[in-house]
């Protein structure tokens, strides 16, 4: 403390100011005294540590030099209102405050103050602590609660799925038995015209194609490893196209695709990941349904050891606030479908090895998903076809 004024506390014994210097120099909190006219009389080791200021920067100036500007300003006027009227708002009170450091930043601190009467007049000792650290361990804390509550939630939606799924199996495995025993009686009696019946048999295929989503859903739930089989990229992506656009009667279509040629063979299973691909698309075509251009643009590529579906969309984008949870299931940021239908698609394609992401340097506006999936081989060059 060579260069520490030492504050007037009335203590005379040499022991006394000895054990005074000792308790001012060690403590862990930093320690500033002022006078009347708010000017810094003391300022120990632990507040040069905390505010980046040397004792002798700051002794004799006003002590507003190490608050934020708003408080500073006014901080002279509390003093005075104090000692005009003896109302306390934070003598012996305590609270939590900002300070400022040399290089300007603002920190949390929890700020005691204490007053002394001396014959130089009435002295503030203020003990300061700094609460970054215990705001730090709270953040921590908080974000581990709020991981364990997400992981209880899909812990209970695993547990759910598998559920759902076995409850599901039955009534589905019933409407497709009708289904198929109308068919098999329409076509001996020729009860119907070959459009019904072919209306029926596509009923059963849909049918069919439940099971297995539900079933794969299952597997997925369960972790179980997917059903790789080689897919014929460029036939796959017309089906999912196809299956997208059932049901839209004479509307035209705005679905644009190009898969490029030569691609490999993709080895993953095609439930799974025709959900996904479907998922994505009709994401996209709710998301220009209210856009003056109205287009859902989706590209095969390859690319080292990989196949990428990127469906691209004209409408108005994902909002920056959602990014962070748009693949988080439950996140509820949108009304319709998002949530839970891209996290499990995300789960999907990382199952496979693969992933799925927004790709936020895309062209604006609108939203390009890219899901990114793994050939287990290189991609087939030119010299090659």
């Amino acid at each position: 403390m060579d260069d520490t004024v030492r504050p007037n506390l009335g203590v005379t014994s040499s022991t006394s100011e000895a054990r005074l210097a000792s308790v001012f120099d060690t403590a862990v909190d930093g320690i500033v005294v002022i006078n009347e006219r708010c000017q810094v009389l003391a300022f120990n080791k632990a507040c040069e540590n905390l505010f980046g200021y040397k004792a002798s920067e700051l002794l004799g100036d006003n002590v507003n030099k190490i608050m934020p500007m708003d408080y500073a300003t006014a901080h002279d006027g509390y003093v005075q209102r104090y000692l005009d009227t003896g109302q306390k708002r934070i003598i012996g009170i305590g609270r939590e405050v900002s300070g400022r450091h040399k290089d300007g930043t603002e920190f949390p601190l929890e700020l005691s103050v204490g007053e002394a009467s001396t014959p130089d007049g009435r002295q503030f000792i203020g003990i300061l602590r700094d609460l970054r650290p215990r705001h730090s361990v709270e953040q921590r804390l908080a974000q581990a609660q709020a991981q364990l509550v997400h992981m209880t939630r899909i812990s209970a939606m695993d547990e759910m799925g598998a559920a759902i799924a076995h409850e599901l199996n039955q009534p589905l495995t019933a409407i497709l038995l009708y289904l198929q025993a109308v068919s098999r009686k329409a076509k001996a009696n020729d009860l119907l015209d070959q459009q019904l019946l072919s209306v029926i048999e596509k009923a059963v295929a849909e049918a069919e194609r439940a099971g297995e989503i539900i079933q794969r859903m299952r597997e997925l739930v369960e972790k179980k490893e997917p059903e790789r089989t080689d897919i014929d990229v460029e036939e796959f992506t017309r089906a999912c196209i196809d299956l997208v656009e059932m049901g839209q009667g004479g509307k035209r279509s705005i679905i644009r695709y190009e898969v490029e040629p030569n691609l490999p063979f993709l080895p993953a299973d095609p439930v799974q990941i025709r959900q996904v691909l479907v998922n994505l698309l009709r994401n996209a075509r709710e998301a220009v349904s209210d856009s003056e251009i109205q287009e859902v643009h989706l590209s095969v590529v390859g690319t080292e050891g990989f196949i990428e579906f990127r469906v691209r969309d004209t409408g108005p984008g994902v909002p920056e606030e959602v990014v962070p949870e748009l693949f988080r299931a439950f996140s509820g940021k949108k009304q319709k479908g998002l949530g839970l239908g891209l996290a499990i698609s995300r789960s999907i394609a990382q199952n496979h090895g693969g992933d799925l992401f927004l790709d936020t340097n895309a062209i604006k506006p609108g939203a390009t998903f890219v899901l990114k999936l793994p050939t287990g081989k290189p991609m087939y060059s030119e010299s090659e076809s």
